[in-house]
């Protein structure tokens, strides 16, 4: 199993939270697994973590289509901290829209953060794959 210190798991749904979280307990090893509801307490608190101690997660599922800040805003805010490590930000949507797509090509191309763009129901094949390391 991989051992990673800390995962960061942003979704508004309890089930889609509980089944990523499943999965990842028999994937991999980490320290952290942190949630959140929505986009704003996650950058808040990432922010508040840089601060303090330097600390980033290493691995983030981000839902696209939540209340108070979206995943869209979240990443934006996210690729203009201060972050020198490279984060692998893994996507996780119902989204069939294509514009998501295009938004999705449009933020890889602004951060060397590793970001990619993946469907609802995640699989634990797919679990081992996004779950690596950028």
């Amino acid at each position: 199993m991989r051992i990673l210190n800390s995962i960061c798991i942003i979704d508004d749904d309890p089930i889609t939270v509980f089944g990523i979280k499943k999965i990842l307990s028999n994937v991999v090893v980490c320290q952290t697994v942190s949630t959140y509801g929505n986009g704003k307490l996650a950058i808040d608190d990432i922010r508040f973590n840089i601060e303090k101690a330097g600390q980033v997660p290493q691995v983030i599922f981000l839902d696209i289509n939540m209340p108070v800040m979206d995943g869209w805003q979240f990443l934006a805010e996210f690729i203009k901290l201060p972050i020198k490590e490279k984060v692998r930000i893994n996507i996780i949507t119902s989204s069939i829209d294509v514009a998501d797509k295009e938004r999705w090509e449009f933020y890889k191309t602004q951060s060397h953060h590793m970001i990619t763009f993946n469907n609802k129901p995640i699989k634990k094949d797919e679990i081992g794959q996004i779950t690596k390391v950028a």
